[in-house]
């Protein structure tokens, strides 16, 4: 029952519709007894600056953004942390006395996530990818003490990256997996496998891993990507990207609600359910 204590956030995107971040807050809101709601905000190209002043003005607490917004998010923020500025992004923002306050919590959901399946951060971490997704990965595991190797099918886009994150290494396309010995973690962090695609040789390309290393996909449709079944044959500790959704989200609920909800089997079961994974 809404009233007026109750408090007010969303996700901006274009489209919105997509976004199960609705369905997961809500969830919580009930779960935790907490007065508030999270709604799906469409707002279109170029309205952005409109739609959070107005939001803000309205009382709202704050709201994630999604695609396209997540670029323009960041160069609107009046203030950002130091994990949403190595990360170049902020999906998470907060309205404080008429001030933006961002923060980006995909490459922290995705480090917390990697926690919770028991995974020891540290040692060399190969990412595959350089685009949003990968940049904010890579910026939360050189936090956490992480030594970072991107590679990428266009050269020039992963020393792009290495370069704005101020410290890495680059690694060629053809000779990751030739390196993949050397690796603690290997991240997904394309759509590579999305829809349950078989567009790598992943039991090839991982027959150089060796234990304890760990492979974790940011993709979650499937949730058993091609990827983590090849690395489940070969004995590897996987961990799956619904997992990452839900983390990054926690963060946002604990900003604007004031309470930490738990990244349980419910909520994972929920999605899971919803997505049909």
């Amino acid at each position: 029952m809404m009233n007026g204590h109750t408090k007010l956030a969303g996700v901006i995107g274009w489209p919105v519709s997509h976004s199960r971040s609705p369905m997961l807050h809500n969830h919580w809101c009930r779960v935790h007894e907490v007065n508030g709601v999270y709604v799906p905000l469409p707002v279109a190209p170029g309205q952005l600056e409109t739609a959070l002043k107005g939001l803000a003005a309205a009382g709202f607490a704050g709201v994630n953004v999604t695609i396209p917004h997540k670029e323009e998010a960041f160069r609107l923020c009046d203030e950002l942390t130091e994990t949403a500025r190595r990360a170049g992004a902020a999906n998470t923002l907060r309205f404080v006395e008429g001030r933006i306050l961002g923060d980006c919590t995909d490459g922290t959901g995705f480090c917390d996530n990697l926690q919770a399946h028991q995974v020891t951060l540290g040692g060399n971490a190969l990412i595959l990818g350089a685009g949003g997704a990968a940049r904010a990965v890579a910026a939360a595991l050189q936090e956490r003490g992480c030594e970072v190797f991107i590679a990428n099918r266009t050269r020039e886009r992963a020393e792009n990256l290495v370069q704005a994150l101020g410290a890495g290494h680059v690694l060629a396309w053809e000779e990751w997996s030739d390196r993949l010995g050397e690796m603690n973690l290997l991240v997904n962090a394309t759509s590579l496998g999305m829809g349950g695609r078989r567009d790598v040789p992943w039991e090839e390309m991982l027959c150089r891993g060796k234990e304890p290393l760990a492979v974790a996909d940011i993709v979650y449709t499937p949730r058993q990507t091609p990827l983590l079944q090849a690395a489940q044959e070969r004995g590897f500790k996987t961990v799956d990207g619904l997992g990452m959704l839900i983390y990054q989200a926690r963060a946002g609920f604990h900003a604007w609600f004031g309470t930490l909800p738990e990244a349980d089997e419910v909520s994972f079961d929920l999605l899971a359910k919803d997505l049909a994974i």
